[in-house]
């Protein structure tokens, strides 16, 4: 199976490993209710096929760099001789600056279906395995700490 498009955000971050993205995915309600608080939203806003799909988180939808990258006509901001900028910098989540920061330059190096896999083999637990989501600190399924952004 190939990689699915509308999961390369534009940012940088990938949308396969989200925990939104995953909790609608799954119907985990647990998790989205958890994420409900963490985002100051309703648990049925906590649902998104990917930042380049038709359903988008309701963050997302009014996401400035997603905003910026458009009006520059960019894929994302592997593209832009300006990354990093100040409309990333001044983005309020920690995680997501550090991960944009770190994933981009490798998305301009490997190309956006490279990256992508590669993405989704760095979110698993070192210890067992299991699939992670982007900020998580323990692993799922076999309790361990991890630490992957």
């Amino acid at each position: 199976m190939g990689v699915k498009r509308s999961l390369a955000g534009p940012c940088g971050l990938y949308c396969g490993v989200c925990g939104v993205y995953i909790a609608h995915r799954d119907g985990n309600v647990k998790l989205q209710e958890r994420l409900s608080a963490v985002y100051g939203v309703e648990p049925g806003e906590i649902r998104c096929e990917g930042c380049l799909s038709d359903e988008v988180f309701v963050l997302c939808k009014v996401c400035p760099v997603k905003r910026c990258v458009e009006e520059k006509g960019l894929e994302g901001c592997h593209e832009c001789d300006d990354f990093p900028c100040g409309t990333i910098e001044n983005l309020p989540l920690d995680v997501g600056i550090r991960v944009m920061l770190r994933s981009v330059p490798v998305r301009r190096q490997l190309g956006t279906d490279r990256w992508m896999t590669e993405e989704e083999k760095r979110y698993r637990c070192p210890s067992c395995g299991y699939p992670l989501f982007r900020g998580v600190k323990r692993c799922r399924n076999c309790g361990e700490s991890v630490d992957v952004d």
